[in-house]
C-alpha cells in the first residue's frame, strides 16, 4: 500500500514539474502585453457577464467543449488565461500545455486581482 502512494505520489510530482505554462501576477503592465494576445475568461458565461478584462473571449473551464475550442489556435499562440481567484485557470493552463499549447500565462488572482487594479 505504501508503494502504491509513493508511486502516485511521485508520477504526480513529475507532472507537475513537466508543467510548461508560467504564472504572472496579474497587474496593469501584463494586461497591456496580453492585448496583443489571446485573453481567455474560463469562468462560467454568467460570471463573464457579470463583469470581464476587456477583449477577454470567455470559454467556460467546466464545458465539454473547453478543448475543442482551442482548436484553432496554433500551438505557439501566447494565450493569456483567467478565471474568478486562479484555481480554474491554473487547472486550464495545466490542460492547453497537456494539450501542446507552448505559451500559456496563468494570470494569478484572476478576475479579483484586476478588480483590484481599477
Amino acid at each position: 500500500m505504501k508503494k502504491n502512494i509513493c508511486l502516485i505520489f511521485c508520477l504526480l510530482m513529475g507532472l507537475i514539474a513537466t508543467a510548461q505554462f508560467r504564472s504572472k501576477p496579474m497587474s496593469k503592465t501584463v494586461l497591456n502585453k496580453a492585448k496583443k494576445f489571446v485573453v481567455v475568461d474560463v469562468r462560467t458565461a454568467e460570471e463573464f457577464k457579470s463583469g470581464h478584462i476587456s477583449g477577454a473571449e470567455n470559454i467556460d473551464w467546466f464545458s465539454p467543449n473547453f478543448n475543442t475550442a482551442f482548436q484553432d489556435l496554433k500551438k505557439r499562440q501566447k494565450i493569456y488565461v483567467y478565471c474568478r481567484s486562479g484555481k480554474r485557470s491554473t487547472q486550464a493552463a495545466a490542460r492547453l500545455d497537456s494539450l501542446g499549447f507552448k505559451r500559456v500565462v496563468n494570470l494569478l488572482g484572476g478576475y479579483n486581482a484586476f478588480k483590484d487594479l481599477e
